[in-house]
This record gives structure tokens, sequence and C-alpha cells, in this order.
């Protein structure tokens, strides 16, 4: 939900090299965090875990336009710094088959893999909290993770000034009345890479409140899914391979217990 599908040319330029930036930044930073750790076991993690994210951020739940991040999980598996490149390389490959522009992957990259750092953290704060209950800690973080993504996506909109009925669609949810209707008219499921508003559809405009407004009903359905999802398979991950859940920093909460 926090994904930024702004096709090339919409944005302006400041915050396009802003957003280029702070990726630069965050991928020398990750890069460096790296250095010391076994490339025979990270880069294969990073190569599975970013094709796991795109399969998910492929596939779009119609009736309210989302589609699953999994980011908190891959911050848990790969920790921040790999969090933040697989966040990089998800984003540029979806922005090549046009799941939003390219000049647009530097602010994605830090919109997702501000996901993966602070989903990291959370899931380890609140396992500190509830060591038995890891799937549970997972969800929590996922749901607060999200909530703020989703923030910063609509600031960056609101930074943008465009109209914000050009960021993203809206599935069956009418965003100037907030009603829905016949959800299930296009099915549940489906595999989409181009969006909508991206396949020459005319976009109304939509004011910022009543974007936000949209984005925070559509995201709650989508948050709590998701969050369901990342505690099963957390929990799944600490019963079959509970190796995966340690890393080094904040991963001795686990210590205590991994079920």
């Amino acid at each position: 939900m926090s994904h930024l599908h702004v096709p090339d040319g919409i944005l302006p330029l400041w915050l396009i090299l802003v957003g280029w930036l702070a990726t630069v930044l965050m991928l020398a930073v990750a890069m460096h965090a790296l250095r010391g750790r076994e490339r025979a076991r990270t880069v294969p993690q990073i190569g599975i875990v970013s094709a796991l994210l795109i399969a998910a951020m492929s596939t779009e739940i119609v009736p309210i336009a989302y589609h699953a991040n999994l980011t908190v999980l891959a911050g848990i598996i790969l920790g921040p710094a790999g969090g933040v490149v697989a966040a990089f390389a998800v984003n540029l490959i979806l922005a090549l088959f046009g799941h939003g522009g390219i000049t647009v992957v530097g602010l994605n990259t830090v919109v997702i893999g501000s996901e993966t750092v602070l989903g990291y953290v959370l899931f380890y704060l609140f396992v500190r909290l509830l060591p038995r209950h890891v799937g549970v800690a997972a969800g929590m973080a996922t749901v607060i993770t999200l909530f703020l993504s989703t923030s910063l996506s609509i600031g960056i909109i609101a930074l943008s000034q465009i109209n914000p009925a050009e960021a993203r669609d809206m599935g069956s949810l009418n965003p100037h009345t907030l009603s829905f209707s016949n959800p299930f008219k296009e099915g549940v499921l489906a595999n989409r890479i181009v969006t909508p508003e991206q396949e020459g559809g005319a976009s109304s405009t939509l004011s910022l409140k009543r974007f936000a407004e949209a984005m925070y009903a559509l995201g709650a359905i989508g948050w709590t899914l998701e969050s369901l999802l990342t505690g099963f398979l957390v929990s799944f991950v600490a019963r079959v391979r509970p190796s995966l859940l340690r890393q080094p920093i904040l991963g001795a909460a686990l210590a205590g217990g991994d079920g």
C-alpha cells in the first residue's frame, strides 16, 4: 500500500533527486554493514527474499487495491542492511516492468527500505516483551510499520503537490465518498504489474485529505491481512529454521524462546 505507483514525469525533479540521494546514502551504509558477512550465505538470502517480495507486490487484492509488501518479513530475515539492498533491487525490477516509474525508484526505496529497517527493530523489541510469541510480535511490528510507511507515502504526495488521484488506484473504493461498489467485480486476486492509472485511465481531481482517508481506510484492511500472514510465516520459520531469525543486532532476544 505504501509503494508509490506514480509514473515518470509526474513528480517534481527536486523531490526525485532527494529520493535518489537518500537511496544512495542508505545503500552505502547497507553495503558497508554487509562487508563482514559471509557472501555465500548473504547473497542467496537477499536474492530469495527479493523474489518473494516481487511476487507479493505483483499480486493485488483487487477489491481493496492492496498488495502485500512482506518487507517486515524481509527485514526480520535479512536484517536492516540486507533489507535495504533487497528493497532497492525489488523496486528497480518492478519499475522496469512499469510498476511505478524509474525516476520514482529512489523514493520507493526510501519508503520500502524504511519498512525493512523499522519492521526489524520493532519485531525484536516486541520479542523482548513476548519471547514465546514471535508471530504476535511480527504481526504487531507489521501493523505499526505499514501505518508509518503509508503516512510517509502520503507525506511525499503532499510535498509533490500533484493530484493525489494520480498516485495510486483505489480499487472498488470511491475515494470521494469512501464507499465500496461491487468490490468483487474484477475478482479477488490479480497478478498486476501495470496499475489501472498507468493503463491510460483518466484521474479525477482528489483532495489530499480525502486521499489520505482512502489510503488509511484501505490500508487498515490490508495491514491486518499482511500482519496475519507475516505472523504466520515468522512463527513457521521460528519452528523449522530459528537460526534465520537470529540477527546480530537485538537477536539475543530470541534466545529465550522461538515459539
